[in-house]
This record gives structure tokens, sequence and C-alpha cells, in this order.
């Protein structure tokens, strides 16, 4: 306890204190508790001051420690807790009264001394642990595990596990040292205990000091140790025939194992009574009863009952050690229940075929149905269900069925050549059943058309031989293949000249080249084609070509003088002609109404202006209510070179060259006189050529478009009066003058005149 006295042997000295460790129990009960008095001996009683610093002193946890500062004992002030602090470690210090240190300072350790004043604690209140059922003995289940704040170098730490509560029989045990709990014996049936709940216990002191408790659940998994069994020995059931698709009934079943696993889930096998396949076992998963269904449907002429055997057993194999099932297979006896069937067609669909355009009724087909109801007597009648062409008609007794009509080719039901109708067949059982069959009908094509040329039936060459590409002619045939192309094309061999002039080569199957084989002469020439199919037999026709022969340039074009040729030779059928002659009057008749208009509109301006000096005036002033350019063109749109183009024109215009626009050309060269064509046919063409005669013609105003009213004429005594350039100089003009000409043009000064 004091160390820091002096030795008895003389001579020697302590260098500086030694402090053994200082032990206190923790839970100190009676307190200030004197720990240790420490003493320096360099100087006498009364004149040393001690003191001490650190933890428990004047740090964290503060005043724990004291000391008396003149007698140098050290005291416990408070109750120590060894699971917070186990140990504190002081400074002592020892000074004169004048404050000088008299010893080094030296170190004071103070060791907490351990009580068991800790119960130990287990990790979970409840631990749990799962093991199949018909486990051998020794199978790890679970560990339970536990803690102790004591020191665990002592015994207060020292923990032991056991079992306080486990039911009979007794399947577990537990090592007391680590927790582990294992079975101990065999037996274990989930069917019987599903789960067992221990009570677990650890204790300190090598199990004689505090104790804690805690729960172990263990769950026995289940394994398909019970095989599922038929609740029957047989099953009655009934099922309606002709109707598949449908459940007949349920065949229920036991299984012990744990409901929903694989070890429960029934699978059922039909072994016998079914060689077609027309029934089905299917599992109901919430109840795990076999549902009978049957598939194919059911003939009670055929067959009225079925005895079927059948099987169960589980999703999961059964345990080789399990007892085998005394009902894992039963007889299931259905009997099938007669009902009114439909007719039955014996083909379905039934094809055929037929010749386009039979004449009304041509047999197409006996479209039969028969009744399988062999008990019952019944009769069928027959009807359409979808003719969407009205085409077909059906014997009501027979199913014979025949055409009441043509069939158009152009029909839009006819799909690649096939027609599509759907007759109906009908019993006469109460109620009634409908069996509907398909009819298809192959419409096979018939080369009943000839082939013709492409339009237009004309063109133009060249008059030498080896100028232009030659003509090319198409042909079209109505037949479909294999009755149409290749087309043959030939020149008629009646006319021995075509051979000698003309020729015909192929180019591919439906077009053919004609060229000259000698220099003939220019204009219509009419060429007879004999045009044929492909078909069986072929078809052929005589068609007429009109050719127009014409000069050409290099380029293997009519030259522009050969215009009236080229339009000379194509041919227009009787409703164009019409139509065309038709336009021509309308048109015709719109000019004259418009010319009518613009002169009523003329006198009446005329009236308002020379009110009375009209006629006096007519021999000085030009009527200008015509649409013409002015003195020189009086007559306007000069209709009679469309109506009569070979009559000569007027004999002031027969002299000389005739007066032509201001805008025409000095190269111009006046065209000749067309000749009127022979054939009504070509119409068209010499109205549409002299229309473009007659815009090209410059002594004439074009008939389409817009005509000249600025320019009054060569030679004229008179100036201008109104133009379209009288707007830009109205207000320059001196119009003053016209009194000087008399009192008939005082009022045109008064109305023209500065005011």
């Amino acid at each position: 306890m004091y160390p820091w006295r002096r030795a008895s042997a003389l001579g020697r000295v302590r260098r500086a204190w030694v402090i053994p460790p200082i032990s206190v129990s923790e839970n100190h009960k009676r307190l200030p508790y004197p720990l240790v008095q420490i003493k320096s001996d360099k100087q006498q009683l009364g004149s040393v001051i001690y003191s001490i610093q650190g933890p428990g002193v004047d740090e964290e946890p503060r005043n724990v420690f004291s000391i008396d500062k003149f007698t140098g004992r050290v005291y416990l002030n408070a109750t120590l807790d060894r699971e917070k602090t186990d140990r504190f470690r002081l400074r002592a210090f020892a000074l004169d009264l004048g404050g000088s240190t008299l010893e080094d300072p030296t170190d004071l350790e103070i060791v907490v001394v351990d009580q068991n004043d800790n119960r130990p604690a287990f990790l979970q209140d409840v631990f749990r642990g799962h093991i199949l059922e018909g486990a051998i003995p020794g199978t790890f289940v679970t560990r339970a595990e536990a803690t102790d704040a004591d020191d665990p170098e002592t015994d207060n730490a020292a923990l032991r596990f056991s079992i306080l509560e486990q039911g009979s029989p007794e399947f577990f045990s537990i090592d007391e040292h680590t927790g582990e709990i294992r079975t101990v014996q065999v037996g274990l049936d989930r069917e019987v205990v599903a789960v067992y709940n221990l009570t677990l216990q650890v204790a300190d002191m090598s199990g004689d000091g505090l104790t804690a408790t805690a729960s172990a659940i263990i769950s026995i998994d289940d394994i398909n140790d019970n095989a599922p069994e038929f609740t029957k020995d047989e099953f009655f059931m009934e099922a309606a025939e002709a109707v598949s698709g449908m459940d007949v009934g349920r065949l229920e079943v036991e299984d012990k194992d744990m409901p929903g696993s694989p070890n429960w889930v029934a699978r059922f096998t039909i072994l016998e009574g079914d060689p077609d396949g027309q029934f089905k076992i299917y599992t109901d998963p919430k109840t795990n009863e076999g549902v009978l269904s049957v598939v194919k449907p059911l003939d009670y002429e055929s067959r009225e009952q079925y005895e079927l055997r059948v099987s169960v057993q589980n999703e999961a194999p059964l345990q080789a050690a399990a007892p085998r099932a005394r009902r894992g297979q039963t007889r299931v006896s259905v009997w099938v229940q007669d009902t009114n069937e439909a007719p039955v067609f014996p083909e379905n669909p039934l094809r055929t075929s037929i010749a386009e355009g039979a004449p009304p009724g041509t047999s197409v087909a006996t479209f039969s149905a028969r009744d399988p109801d062999t008990e019952q007597l019944q009769r069928i009648s027959y009807s359409k269900d979808y003719d969407p062409e009205d085409w077909l008609q059906v014997d009501g007794a027979t199913g014979r069925i025949q055409t009441q009509r043509v069939l158009s080719p152009a029909s839009p039901f006819l799909k690649d050549g096939w027609y599509r109708a759907i007759i109906l067949a009908l019993d006469n059982a109460i109620p009634p059943s409908t069996a509907t069959g398909t009819l298809s009908i192959e419409i096979l094509e018939v080369n009943d058309h000839a082939p013709a040329l492409a339009l237009p039936p004309s063109g133009s060459l060249c008059s030498e031989p080896d100028q232009g590409p030659g003509l090319l002619l198409g042909a079209t045939d109505e037949d479909l293949p294999p009755h149409g192309a290749p087309f043959h094309f030939q020149l008629n061999p009646r006319v021995p000249d075509l051979g000698r002039n003309w020729s015909v080569s192929q180019i591919n199957v439906s077009h053919a080249r004609l060229r000259l084989r000698h220099q003939v002469s220019e204009g219509l020439h009419r060429l007879s084609l004999l045009l044929q199919d492909s078909g069986e037999p072929p078809q052929q026709r005589e068609q007429t070509l009109n050719v127009t022969v014409c000069r050409c340039g290099s380029d293997g074009t009519c030259l522009p003088g050969a215009a009236a040729l080229r339009g000379g030779g194509v041919g227009v059928s009787l409703g164009a002609l019409v139509i065309v002659l038709a336009s021509t009057v309308v048109l015709l008749v719109l000019i004259l109404l418009a010319a009518l208009r613009t002169r009523f509109r003329g006198q009446s301006r005329g009236k308002s202006l020379l009110h009375g000096l009209q006629e006096d005036l007519r021999d000085n002033i030009l009527n200008y209510d015509e649409q013409g350019g002015g003195e020189e063109d009086q007559d306007a749109y000069d209709i009679n070179q469309l109506r009569h183009p070979v009559e000569p024109r007027a004999t002031s215009r027969s002299l000389g060259r005739p007066p032509l626009r201001r805008d025409a050309p000095f190269s111009y060269v006046p065209q000749p006189h067309r000749v009127l064509p022979t054939s009504p046919s070509d119409i068209a063409n010499f109205i549409s050529d002299g229309l473009e005669a007659a815009d090209s013609d410059p002594s004439v105003p074009p008939y389409d478009t817009a005509l000249i009213y600025d320019y009054e004429g060569d030679g004229s005594v008179a100036g201008t009066l109104s133009s379209i350039l009288s707007s830009m100089g109205d207000e320059d003009q001196d119009y003053d003058y016209l009194r000087d000409w008399g009192p008939r043009f005082a009022r045109l000064a008064d109305m023209y005149g500065h005011q």
C-alpha cells in the first residue's frame, strides 16, 4: 500500500514512484470508499500538496475519484459499472508549498472488478426452423444464439442452453454450448404434427446463474408420402352426342399431403375405353378433382356407352417407402344421349366447274346432305344462303343446282375465275338443325372473243421504206389466258397488193411492226389485217388499219407540208362524229350570239353620243361595233373560211398579195386552200387543222386571241376617236377643232372639249 516508503537499507534512494494497479469492485455501495494513499518522502508531513488528474476526476465521467491534498488519500465517490468503463488511468502529482514539483508525475491505474449483474439475452425472441418429415436422427434444424454483457473471461458470461418444453414425444435436442437444435429420433410426420413449438433457456455462470428464455418454432415440410385415392370405385356420367368441348362430370380424390403443393396436385390418365381419344381429364386447381370433358363429338348411332378406366397420380413422384393407394384406379361409365344432329354434307366445300357464258338451266352440281340420325326419319330441304349474283337455282328437295341466267364475266364476285355460294340443308326435326355447305364454281374460260387492234387503229409512215421506225401495232383480247396472247398479225392474203408493198414483223406476243417494202404514194391508205389469238379453237378478226403515208424528214417525222395528209387517216366512230359536230354547232352559235350582243351595245352607245346625227355621218365615220381590226378588217371573224374553205376569197383580196396584220412576219408564205375531206369521219381533224391554219394566217385575226382595237387601219383621214390608248392621252387632246366642222360636230366638241 505504501510503495514510496523509504527502504531500511542505508544509502539507497528511489528514483520515482511505482504504484501497482488498484482493483475495486463495480457496484460498490459504501461511498466514499478509500482506495489508496500516496506519500512523498521529499518533505515533512504537512509541507506537501497532492493532486490527481484524468478520467473520473477532471475528465468525463467527472467526480468519480478525489484525493486529500494534504494526506494523499484517494477516494471512490460514485458507483462503478464495468460494462461502461472497465479501468481508469490517473496521474498523481506531489508539490511543495511553493508550488515546486517534488516528485515526477506517476500513473495511477484503477481496475474495475466485474460482478454478475447482467442477465444473458437471446438474439431473437423466436427462432424458426424447417425440416422434412421423416428426417433421420441428428438432422440439423436451427441454432439459438444469446449474449451476456458481463466479462467474457469470467463465469459471469459462461452461457449454457437447454430446452425447457417441447411436448411429447421429444423429437429435438439442443447443444448446451453452441445452441444447435437437431432431431433425436424418427417419426416426424407432417400429416400428424405440422409445427412444433419449443421453449428454450440460456443461463450464465455455466448454467447456475442468471437465465433468459426464447421460443423455437419448427415447421415440418411435406414430402409425397401419401398417394392420392379416388373416393369411389366407379363413377356414372351422361354426355350429349355431337357436342365437343363440354364437361361431363367430376372425379373426386383424396390426398393427405399439403394442399397446393406438387405432392398434392393430382394428374389423371385414361388407361382404357377411349381408343379414339374422344375424352380428356383435366385437374381443377382448387378442388384437385378430375374433370372429364368431351374433346371429339360423340355419336349415339355409333356407340351408346363408354367404359373408361382411369388412374390418378401426383405431380411429384411418390416416396419409395410410402404405402400404395388402395383406390389408385376407378371405372367411369359414360352414357351417350341421343340428340337431333344437323345434316352433314359428305363433301364440303364442293368444287365444280362450268364454262363461261353457260345458258340458263345449265346443271352445275347436286349438293346433297345426309342425316346422321338413323333412328329418326327426317326430311332434308335445301336453300340458298349466299348467292350474290342470284345466278343459281336450288331444288329444295334434291339439292340439284342449275343456272337461272347467264353470269357476266365482269361480275365483281368472280375472284380469280371462281364463284362462291353457300347452300343450307335443313331437317324437319323439333327443333330443326341446319348444315352449311360451301359451293365453289370455277368459271372455265372460253375463247369467244377475237383480238382487236389497240386504239387508235391508225398511224403514219414515211413514204421512203428506209426512213422512220415504222408503225407499231398492238392487239388486245377480252378473253383471259390461255385464250389471248400471243397474237398473230398478218396482212390479208385476199389482197395481193398488200404483201407486195407492205410487211408485218412480230416483235413480241402482243405487238408487231408495219413497214413499207417499196415507196408508195403519199396520202391515206387503208390496209386489211388479220388478227388471230392463241385460244382453242383460235379466234380471228379482219380489221382495217388507216395508214397515212407522208414525206418525212431526217428524224423520221412528217414534214410540215404533210399536215393535211397526217390528219386524213384517223377513223372516227359515229358517236364521236356526232359529238364533234354538236360541239362545232354550239361553238358557232356562241360566236354569233357574242357578235350580236356586241353590235347592240355599240348601237346603244352610238345613239347616246350622236343622237340624231348617225345617218348623216356614216359617209365620214366608220362603224366600230364589229369586233374587227379597223377599216381594213370590217368582216371580223371570217367564218366562211371554215364553212367554205374551197371558195376563193373576195375579189379585192384576190389581186396580189392579201393584206397582212401588223404582227405578220416578213417571211410568211400564204398556205394553199385545204381540200374538203370526202369522208365524214375526218371532219374532226379537218376542223382542228382549219383552226390551226386560221390562227397562223396573218391576213385575218386569230380565232382564239384578243382582238386589236388600237389600230384604225391604213390611210384613214380621221384621227383616233376611241381606242385602248385613248385613256392615256385624253387629258392632252384638244377637241375644239371639231367646232370648225360645222354645227353637227359642235356637240362632240362640247363633250370632249375643254370645259
